[in-house]
Protein backbone atom coordinates (compact mmCIF):
# COMPACT_ATOMS: atom_id res chain seq x y z
CA UNK A 1 0.00 0.00 0.00
CA UNK A 2 1.45 3.60 -0.79
CA UNK A 3 1.92 5.84 2.17
CA UNK A 4 -0.43 8.81 2.85
CA UNK A 5 0.57 11.75 0.52
CA UNK A 6 -1.65 14.12 2.68
CA UNK A 7 0.07 14.91 5.87
CA UNK A 8 -1.50 15.21 9.21
CA UNK A 9 -3.12 19.86 9.44
CA UNK A 10 -0.83 21.27 11.62
CA UNK A 11 -3.93 23.23 12.70
CA UNK A 12 -5.17 20.15 14.65
CA UNK A 13 -1.33 19.92 16.26
CA UNK A 14 -3.07 22.94 18.65
CA UNK A 15 -5.59 22.51 21.00
CA UNK A 16 -8.73 24.61 20.31
CA UNK A 17 -9.55 27.26 22.85
CA UNK A 18 -12.92 28.68 22.83
CA UNK A 19 -13.99 32.09 24.38
CA UNK A 20 -16.60 32.41 26.77
CA UNK A 21 -19.35 35.05 25.27
CA UNK A 22 -22.31 36.56 26.32
CA UNK A 23 -24.72 35.13 23.52
CA UNK A 24 -27.29 38.10 23.62
CA UNK A 25 -28.62 37.37 19.63
CA UNK A 26 -31.57 35.69 18.34
CA UNK A 27 -29.54 32.26 19.08
CA UNK A 28 -28.17 30.26 20.01
CA UNK A 29 -28.10 31.11 23.77
CA UNK A 30 -25.72 30.52 26.46
CA UNK A 31 -25.47 26.85 27.72
CA UNK A 32 -25.76 26.71 31.83
CA UNK A 33 -23.12 24.61 33.44
CA UNK A 34 -25.74 21.74 34.30
CA UNK A 35 -26.71 21.19 31.08
CA UNK A 36 -23.27 20.84 29.53
CA UNK A 37 -22.29 18.89 32.40
CA UNK A 38 -25.36 17.01 31.42
CA UNK A 39 -23.82 16.65 27.87
CA UNK A 40 -20.60 15.03 29.15
CA UNK A 41 -21.92 11.90 30.27
CA UNK A 42 -20.85 8.75 28.76
CA UNK A 43 -21.61 8.00 25.37
CA UNK A 44 -23.49 4.58 25.32
CA UNK A 45 -25.35 2.71 22.08
CA UNK A 46 -28.60 4.82 21.04
CA UNK A 47 -31.06 1.28 21.24
CA UNK A 48 -30.10 0.73 24.42
CA UNK A 49 -32.60 1.19 26.95
CA UNK A 50 -31.29 3.45 29.42
CA UNK A 51 -31.31 5.68 25.57
CA UNK A 52 -34.55 4.68 25.20
CA UNK A 53 -35.76 5.47 28.83
CA UNK A 54 -33.87 9.19 28.23
CA UNK A 55 -36.10 9.30 24.93
CA UNK A 56 -38.70 8.66 27.27
CA UNK A 57 -38.36 11.17 29.65
CA UNK A 58 -37.59 13.78 26.80
CA UNK A 59 -41.24 12.82 24.94
CA UNK A 60 -42.74 13.87 28.25
CA UNK A 61 -41.03 16.84 28.59
CA UNK A 62 -41.88 18.38 24.90
CA UNK A 63 -45.79 17.16 25.99
CA UNK A 64 -45.16 19.41 28.95
CA UNK A 65 -43.47 22.35 27.40
CA UNK A 66 -46.42 22.11 23.87
CA UNK A 67 -49.01 21.39 26.29
CA UNK A 68 -50.38 19.06 24.26
CA UNK A 69 -51.23 15.03 25.11
CA UNK A 70 -50.25 13.72 21.42
CA UNK A 71 -48.57 10.70 21.25
CA UNK A 72 -46.77 11.48 18.34
CA UNK A 73 -44.08 13.26 20.05
CA UNK A 74 -40.57 13.20 19.64
CA UNK A 75 -36.84 14.79 18.79
CA UNK A 76 -35.81 15.45 15.15
CA UNK A 77 -31.89 14.93 14.87
CA UNK A 78 -30.84 18.17 13.89
CA UNK A 79 -31.70 21.99 13.91
CA UNK A 80 -35.42 23.73 13.38
CA UNK A 81 -34.42 23.66 9.91
CA UNK A 82 -34.71 19.73 10.24
CA UNK A 83 -38.52 20.18 11.87
CA UNK A 84 -39.40 22.23 9.44
CA UNK A 85 -38.55 19.85 6.89
CA UNK A 86 -40.01 16.96 8.65
CA UNK A 87 -43.33 19.00 9.03
CA UNK A 88 -43.68 19.65 5.63
CA UNK A 89 -42.05 16.39 3.77
CA UNK A 90 -44.40 14.58 6.09
CA UNK A 91 -47.51 16.03 5.91
CA UNK A 92 -47.43 17.37 2.00
CA UNK A 93 -47.00 15.28 -1.38
CA UNK A 94 -46.57 16.86 -4.80
CA UNK A 95 -49.60 18.59 -6.17
CA UNK A 96 -51.03 19.46 -3.12
CA UNK A 97 -51.98 22.92 -1.71
CA UNK A 98 -50.11 24.56 1.15
CA UNK A 99 -50.02 27.91 1.97
CA UNK A 100 -47.75 29.97 4.12
CA UNK A 101 -48.00 33.25 5.92
CA UNK A 102 -44.78 35.55 5.44
CA UNK A 103 -44.01 38.19 7.58
CA UNK A 104 -40.27 37.69 8.29
CA UNK A 105 -37.86 34.62 7.06
CA UNK A 106 -39.14 31.88 8.45
CA UNK A 107 -42.54 31.82 6.14
CA UNK A 108 -40.44 32.35 3.05
CA UNK A 109 -37.90 29.33 3.98
CA UNK A 110 -40.90 26.97 4.84
CA UNK A 111 -42.86 28.04 0.94
CA UNK A 112 -39.45 27.41 -0.52
CA UNK A 113 -38.97 23.99 1.42
CA UNK A 114 -42.71 22.78 0.18
CA UNK A 115 -41.69 24.17 -3.30
CA UNK A 116 -38.85 21.95 -3.15
CA UNK A 117 -40.85 18.77 -3.24
CA UNK A 118 -43.30 19.75 -5.89
CA UNK A 119 -46.31 21.40 -3.59
CA UNK A 120 -48.35 24.14 -5.10
CA UNK A 121 -47.49 26.96 -2.67
CA UNK A 122 -49.22 29.80 -2.23
CA UNK A 123 -48.42 32.76 0.20
CA UNK A 124 -50.30 35.56 2.05
CA UNK A 125 -47.17 38.52 3.13
CA UNK A 126 -47.25 41.12 5.93
CA UNK A 127 -44.48 43.94 5.78
CA UNK A 128 -41.77 43.03 8.43
CA UNK A 129 -42.84 43.62 11.79
CA UNK A 130 -46.54 43.04 10.90
CA UNK A 131 -49.55 40.40 11.49
CA UNK A 132 -52.00 39.04 9.79
CA UNK A 133 -56.02 38.74 10.82
CA UNK A 134 -57.85 35.92 11.16
CA UNK A 135 -60.31 37.10 8.49
CA UNK A 136 -57.14 37.41 5.90
CA UNK A 137 -56.16 34.22 6.77
CA UNK A 138 -59.65 32.76 5.95
CA UNK A 139 -60.42 34.41 2.78
CA UNK A 140 -56.52 32.99 2.07
CA UNK A 141 -57.50 29.31 3.03
CA UNK A 142 -60.74 29.59 1.46
CA UNK A 143 -59.09 30.48 -2.17
CA UNK A 144 -56.16 28.66 -2.06
CA UNK A 145 -57.87 25.49 -0.52
CA UNK A 146 -54.17 24.48 1.23
CA UNK A 147 -53.81 21.02 2.94
CA UNK A 148 -51.11 22.70 5.28
CA UNK A 149 -50.90 26.60 6.11
CA UNK A 150 -47.74 26.92 7.82
CA UNK A 151 -47.47 30.59 10.08
CA UNK A 152 -44.27 31.70 12.29
CA UNK A 153 -45.35 32.12 16.09
CA UNK A 154 -42.27 33.69 17.22
CA UNK A 155 -40.34 35.35 14.22
CA UNK A 156 -37.31 35.97 15.19
CA UNK A 157 -36.31 37.76 12.15
CA UNK A 158 -38.78 40.59 13.03
CA UNK A 159 -39.40 40.12 16.50
CA UNK A 160 -43.25 39.67 15.62
CA UNK A 161 -45.22 37.25 18.04
CA UNK A 162 -48.33 36.20 16.35
CA UNK A 163 -51.50 35.55 17.55
CA UNK A 164 -52.42 32.02 17.74
CA UNK A 165 -56.37 31.64 18.90
CA UNK A 166 -59.36 30.71 16.62
CA UNK A 167 -56.55 30.04 13.34
CA UNK A 168 -56.61 26.34 14.43
CA UNK A 169 -60.65 26.46 13.96
CA UNK A 170 -60.08 28.09 10.53
CA UNK A 171 -58.02 25.57 9.75
CA UNK A 172 -60.00 22.65 10.39
CA UNK A 173 -63.13 24.32 9.39
CA UNK A 174 -61.48 24.04 5.70
CA UNK A 175 -59.92 20.58 6.17
CA UNK A 176 -56.45 22.19 6.20
CA UNK A 177 -53.88 21.10 9.03
CA UNK A 178 -51.98 23.99 11.05
CA UNK A 179 -48.41 24.28 11.12
CA UNK A 180 -46.68 26.34 13.72
CA UNK A 181 -43.23 27.13 14.37
CA UNK A 182 -42.30 28.04 17.91
CA UNK A 183 -38.47 27.85 17.19
CA UNK A 184 -37.83 31.22 18.92
CA UNK A 185 -41.12 31.66 21.18
CA UNK A 186 -41.70 28.00 22.73
CA UNK A 187 -41.20 28.46 26.82
CA UNK A 188 -40.93 32.15 26.81
CA UNK A 189 -44.24 32.87 25.43
CA UNK A 190 -48.03 31.22 26.11
CA UNK A 191 -48.87 28.77 23.61
CA UNK A 192 -50.99 25.72 23.85
CA UNK A 193 -50.87 23.17 20.73
CA UNK A 194 -54.11 21.15 22.03
CA UNK A 195 -56.30 23.99 23.33
CA UNK A 196 -55.46 26.34 20.46
CA UNK A 197 -55.93 23.80 17.58
CA UNK A 198 -52.50 23.09 16.05
CA UNK A 199 -51.52 20.29 14.07
CA UNK A 200 -47.99 20.47 13.94
CA UNK A 201 -45.57 21.63 16.24
CA UNK A 202 -41.97 22.32 16.35
CA UNK A 203 -39.30 24.75 18.30
CA UNK A 204 -35.21 23.93 18.73
CA UNK A 205 -33.17 23.04 21.38
CA UNK A 206 -30.99 26.41 21.44
CA UNK A 207 -33.37 29.38 22.42
CA UNK A 208 -35.38 29.33 25.45
CA UNK A 209 -34.52 25.47 26.53
CA UNK A 210 -30.49 26.67 26.37
CA UNK A 211 -29.08 23.22 25.18
CA UNK A 212 -26.86 22.80 22.44
CA UNK A 213 -28.17 23.30 18.74
CA UNK A 214 -28.97 19.98 17.33
CA UNK A 215 -32.40 18.81 18.33
CA UNK A 216 -35.49 19.94 17.53
CA UNK A 217 -38.59 18.76 19.37
CA UNK A 218 -41.85 18.09 17.20
CA UNK A 219 -45.59 17.31 17.63
CA UNK A 220 -48.23 15.85 15.44
CA UNK A 221 -51.74 15.93 16.61
CA UNK A 222 -54.32 12.87 15.67
CA UNK A 223 -55.51 14.73 12.56
CA UNK A 224 -52.20 15.50 11.76
CA UNK A 225 -50.84 11.54 11.88
CA UNK A 226 -53.98 10.32 9.52
CA UNK A 227 -52.76 12.89 6.87
CA UNK A 228 -49.57 11.65 7.34
CA UNK A 229 -49.74 7.85 7.47
CA UNK A 230 -52.61 7.66 4.41
CA UNK A 231 -50.12 9.09 1.93
CA UNK A 232 -50.15 7.46 -1.76
CA UNK A 233 -46.39 8.20 -2.06
CA UNK A 234 -43.32 8.07 0.25
CA UNK A 235 -41.97 11.07 2.17
CA UNK A 236 -38.78 12.55 -0.42
CA UNK A 237 -36.32 12.04 2.98
CA UNK A 238 -35.89 8.41 4.29
CA UNK A 239 -34.28 10.45 7.23
CA UNK A 240 -36.95 12.31 7.99
CA UNK A 241 -39.63 9.86 7.24
CA UNK A 242 -42.16 10.42 10.50
CA UNK A 243 -43.14 6.03 10.52
CA UNK A 244 -39.51 5.39 10.98
CA UNK A 245 -39.03 8.71 13.89
CA UNK A 246 -42.27 7.22 15.09
CA UNK A 247 -40.64 3.51 15.84
CA UNK A 248 -37.67 4.73 16.82
CA UNK A 249 -39.22 6.60 19.28
CA UNK A 250 -41.56 4.53 20.63
CA UNK A 251 -44.63 6.63 19.75
CA UNK A 252 -45.86 3.88 16.52
CA UNK A 253 -46.83 1.02 19.69
CA UNK A 254 -44.84 -1.83 18.03
CA UNK A 255 -43.36 -4.35 20.15
CA UNK A 256 -39.60 -3.64 19.18
CA UNK A 257 -37.48 -0.93 17.71
CA UNK A 258 -35.19 -1.05 14.12
CA UNK A 259 -32.51 0.76 13.41
CA UNK A 260 -33.18 4.08 11.16
CA UNK A 261 -30.34 6.67 12.18
CA UNK A 262 -27.75 6.96 14.98
CA UNK A 263 -29.83 9.24 17.15
CA UNK A 264 -27.28 12.02 18.74
CA UNK A 265 -26.37 10.66 22.45
CA UNK A 266 -24.97 13.53 23.88
CA UNK A 267 -27.44 15.56 22.29
CA UNK A 268 -30.15 13.83 23.98
CA UNK A 269 -28.47 13.93 27.40
CA UNK A 270 -28.28 18.08 27.18
CA UNK A 271 -31.94 18.50 25.50
CA UNK A 272 -33.68 16.10 28.48
CA UNK A 273 -31.60 18.26 31.63
CA UNK A 274 -32.35 21.22 29.62
CA UNK A 275 -36.78 20.51 30.12
CA UNK A 276 -36.02 19.46 33.07
CA UNK A 277 -34.84 23.03 33.94
CA UNK A 278 -37.99 24.19 32.55
CA UNK A 279 -40.13 21.72 34.16
CA UNK A 280 -38.51 23.09 37.28
CA UNK A 281 -39.17 26.98 37.22
CA UNK A 282 -42.52 25.91 35.23
CA UNK A 283 -44.08 27.15 32.34
CA UNK A 284 -45.88 29.77 33.43
CA UNK A 285 -43.18 31.27 35.39
CA UNK A 286 -40.78 31.22 32.15
CA UNK A 287 -43.20 33.38 30.62
CA UNK A 288 -44.04 35.70 33.16
CA UNK A 289 -40.36 35.67 33.56
CA UNK A 290 -39.85 36.65 30.09
CA UNK A 291 -42.55 39.19 29.78
CA UNK A 292 -41.32 41.40 32.80
CA UNK A 293 -37.52 41.31 31.37
CA UNK A 294 -38.69 41.99 27.69
CA UNK A 295 -41.15 44.65 29.11
CA UNK A 296 -38.16 46.46 31.41
CA UNK A 297 -35.55 46.32 28.25
CA UNK A 298 -38.21 47.60 26.11
CA UNK A 299 -38.67 50.38 28.70
CA UNK A 300 -34.84 51.32 28.64
CA UNK A 301 -33.95 51.60 24.92
CA UNK A 302 -36.93 53.86 24.47
CA UNK A 303 -35.58 55.43 27.89
CA UNK A 304 -32.30 56.20 25.40
CA UNK A 305 -34.05 57.42 22.20
CA UNK A 306 -34.17 53.91 20.74
CA UNK A 307 -37.05 52.88 18.92
CA UNK A 308 -38.30 49.57 18.98
CA UNK A 309 -39.43 48.20 15.25
CA UNK A 310 -42.88 46.47 16.31
CA UNK A 311 -45.30 49.23 16.97
CA UNK A 312 -47.87 46.97 18.30
CA UNK A 313 -47.05 46.21 22.23
CA UNK A 314 -48.76 43.19 22.51
CA UNK A 315 -47.10 42.06 18.86
CA UNK A 316 -43.54 41.90 20.36
CA UNK A 317 -41.45 38.85 20.95
CA UNK A 318 -40.33 38.45 24.56
CA UNK A 319 -37.76 36.76 23.16
CA UNK A 320 -36.15 38.48 20.61
CA UNK A 321 -36.24 42.61 20.58
CA UNK A 322 -36.43 44.50 17.19
CA UNK A 323 -34.57 47.68 17.56
CA UNK A 324 -34.64 49.98 14.64
CA UNK A 325 -31.15 50.79 13.48
CA UNK A 326 -30.39 54.32 15.15
CA UNK A 327 -30.09 56.37 12.12
CA UNK A 328 -26.79 57.64 10.67
CA UNK A 329 -25.03 54.68 12.00
CA UNK A 330 -23.70 51.38 10.20
CA UNK A 331 -25.55 49.07 12.41
CA UNK A 332 -22.66 46.29 11.28
CA UNK A 333 -19.96 48.66 12.91
CA UNK A 334 -22.26 48.94 16.33
CA UNK A 335 -22.81 44.99 16.51
CA UNK A 336 -18.83 44.52 15.72
CA UNK A 337 -17.70 47.36 18.32
CA UNK A 338 -19.86 45.73 21.40
CA UNK A 339 -18.58 42.34 20.26
CA UNK A 340 -15.07 43.39 20.24
CA UNK A 341 -15.49 45.56 23.46
CA UNK A 342 -17.68 44.09 25.21
CA UNK A 343 -17.26 40.65 24.25
CA UNK A 344 -21.18 40.32 23.63
CA UNK A 345 -23.51 39.45 20.82
CA UNK A 346 -26.07 41.07 19.13
CA UNK A 347 -26.72 40.76 15.66
CA UNK A 348 -28.77 43.11 12.84
CA UNK A 349 -31.50 42.01 10.79
CA UNK A 350 -32.23 38.60 8.59
CA UNK A 351 -33.97 38.32 5.33
CA UNK A 352 -36.60 40.60 4.97
CA UNK A 353 -35.26 42.82 8.06
CA UNK A 354 -31.55 43.25 6.81
CA UNK A 355 -30.05 46.95 7.45
CA UNK A 356 -33.83 47.64 8.91
CA UNK A 357 -32.55 46.50 12.45
CA UNK A 358 -30.38 45.73 15.70
CA UNK A 359 -31.87 41.99 17.27
CA UNK A 360 -31.34 41.26 20.72
CA UNK A 361 -31.88 38.02 21.94
CA UNK A 362 -32.70 36.76 26.37
CA UNK A 363 -33.77 33.92 26.75
CA UNK A 364 -33.96 31.37 29.14
CA UNK A 365 -31.45 31.83 31.82
CA UNK A 366 -30.13 34.73 29.73
CA UNK A 367 -33.78 36.75 30.28
CA UNK A 368 -32.62 38.77 33.61
CA UNK A 369 -32.39 42.25 34.27
CA UNK A 370 -28.91 42.11 34.81
CA UNK A 371 -28.56 40.82 31.80
CA UNK A 372 -30.69 43.73 30.02
CA UNK A 373 -28.55 46.37 31.98
CA UNK A 374 -25.35 45.04 30.01
CA UNK A 375 -27.21 45.10 27.02
CA UNK A 376 -28.43 48.34 27.67
CA UNK A 377 -24.37 49.86 28.95
CA UNK A 378 -23.38 48.31 26.09
CA UNK A 379 -25.37 49.83 23.38
CA UNK A 380 -24.55 53.30 24.94
CA UNK A 381 -21.02 53.16 24.59
CA UNK A 382 -21.19 51.55 21.15
CA UNK A 383 -23.37 55.18 19.98
CA UNK A 384 -20.70 56.93 21.55
CA UNK A 385 -17.81 55.84 20.28
CA UNK A 386 -19.45 54.15 16.42
CA UNK A 387 -19.34 57.00 13.85
CA UNK A 388 -22.68 58.97 13.41
CA UNK A 389 -23.03 60.23 9.77
CA UNK A 390 -25.42 62.98 9.21
CA UNK A 391 -28.70 61.94 8.50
Amino acid sequence: MSSASVPPPKCLRKPFVVPHRHMFGPGPSNVPPRILEAGANPVIGHMHPEIFQIMSDIKSGIQYIFQTHNNMTLAVSGTGHTAMECAIFNAVEPGESVLTAVNGIWGERAAEMAERIGARVNTIVAPPGGCFTNEEIEQALSKHRPVLFFLTHGESSTGVLHPLDGIGDLCHKHNCLFLVDSVASMGGAPLYMDKQGIDILYTGSQKVLNAPPGTAPISFSERACQKVFNRKTKPVSFFLDLSWLANYWGCDGKPSRLYHHTGPISAFYSLRESLCILAEEGLENSWERHGKVAQYFHNGLESMGLKLFVKEKNARLPTVTTIVAPPGYDWKEITTYIMKTHNLEISGGLGPSVGLVLRVGLMGCNSSKANVDMVLGALKDALKHCHKSRV
